[in-house]
């Protein structure tokens, strides 16, 4: 086919079930996160986000897109490159503009060459990959950059042009458990007593622990859920770049598929745990407490997420980004991956050569999780 490639600086720009075919079933790529970032104003050039999307044309109809932004900053994508921006400076060059091609603020893996699930999805996948460099040296901007990528993007990367980088985060994986306890099972006797005693203590505060979902939330609830994840945010040094608005948006478009755990002490919410969901997968995004409760953490962020998953009969659990005390609690370390090209070819070298190194760590630091999980049999397969 006659492909046209196109950017676009609105997600708008596409017809949401043309994007969502394409994009399949993962939340942090559709259309309504993505153009809701947009619509809402999360996305501003003032914090260092500017959509620029690239889409294939067959005429008017759109057959693959990337959900893409120009960065002025590092801020909020989770694969860290900071040394690379630093030296880019020593060297007198700017690294800022980069292309990001990610899910904003959702360090969530997943796919981000959306080309659909057609006998043509892999040369699609190819083919806007291909496009996406010769489109950023058009733009001028000093790199391309596609983060948490799914292996389906990873096929469709020519080696010689993009460098991998790997990390760890830790899912949870439901092996068929008939209830929490079924899980507990398989831990080792003190570990099990640990999580045992950390939902004891949230039992015994005298907090109600309830999951909604977003066709039940009130606007209260969505209120002290806002506020406590612009809290944390807070508290941590950052700027909550999430308004109250977006989270209406999410409500009112993902519907049951978002889900809060939240504490109540009487009618009085007081700790929120914010969740969406796919078919197969729950994941987690934000939290805040006004309570300081031994264990409330973990109930609301994991062991909530946990209950709800055997439950529904999900397959998978993403409580987020980094966090090894997630090990303990059931959690195991799964690799993530990135790809990056830096059009200067010096440090297109040099930023291999990093790369190189940092991955002979990285595999090692992945050994020494696996050492420390809580099941009998430690390295049970995921």
């Amino acid at each position: 086919m006659e492909l046209e490639a196109r950017t676009l600086t609105k997600a708008a720009a596409i017809p949401a079930a043309v994007w969502d075919a394409l994009a399949g079933d993962n939340p942090f790529v559709s259309h309504a996160f993505i153009h809701g970032l947009e619509h809402c104003g999360c996305l501003q050039p003032r914090l260092g986000w500017k959509p620029l999307h690239l889409g294939l044309f067959d005429g008017e109809r759109c057959v693959a897109v990337t959900p893409g932004y120009l960065k002025a900053n590092s801020h909020g994508e989770f694969v860290f490159d900071h040394a690379w921006a630093e030296a880019y400076h020593r060297y007198g060059m700017n690294y800022y503009p980069k292309w990001l091609i990610a899910s904003p603020y959702s360090p969530v893996p997943g796919p981000r060459l959306l080309a659909g699930d057609s006998n043509d999805a892999g040369s699609l996948r190819a083919t806007l990959a291909q496009t996406l460099l010769l489109s950023g040296r058009e733009l001028g901007v000093s790199s391309v950059h596609i983060n948490f990528a799914a292996d389906s993007d990873g096929e469709a990367l020519p080696g010689g042009d993009w460098l991998r980088r790997g990390g760890w985060q830790f899912h949870w994986h439901n092996r068929g458990y008939t209830d929490f306890d079924d899980f507990l099972s398989h831990f080792s006797a003190k570990k099990r007593k640990n999580v045992r005693q950390e939902r004891s203590k949230v039992a015994a505060s005298g907090l109600n622990v309830r999951m909604i979902d977003g066709e039940s939330a009130t606007t209260g609830e969505l209120d002290a859920m806002h506020a406590f994840y612009a809290s944390t945010f807070q508290h941590k040094g950052n700027f909550p770049v999430l308004n109250r608005a977006f989270f209406d948006w999410l409500a009112e478009h993902f519907g049951p598929s978002l889900l809060i755990s939240m504490a109540f002490d009487g009618d009085e919410p007081v700790a929120g745990a914010l969740f969406l969901r796919s078919a197969d997968t729950l994941y987690g995004r934000y939290w805040g407490a006004e309570v300081d409760v031994p264990g409330l953490h973990f109930e609301l962020c994991y062991y909530r997420g946990i209950d709800y998953c055997i439950a529904h009969g999900l397959r998978r659990f993403e409580p987020g980004a980094q966090g090894e005390h997630k090990i303990a609690r059931g959690f195991e370390p799964v690799p993530t991956r990135s790809f990056h090209h830096l059009y200067d070819p010096n440090m297109q070298r040099a930023v291999r050569d990093w790369l190189d190194d940092e991955a002979t760590w990285v595999e090692r630091y992945g050994e020494e999780l696996r050492r420390h999980l809580p099941f009998r049999e430690a390295g049970t397969a995921t």
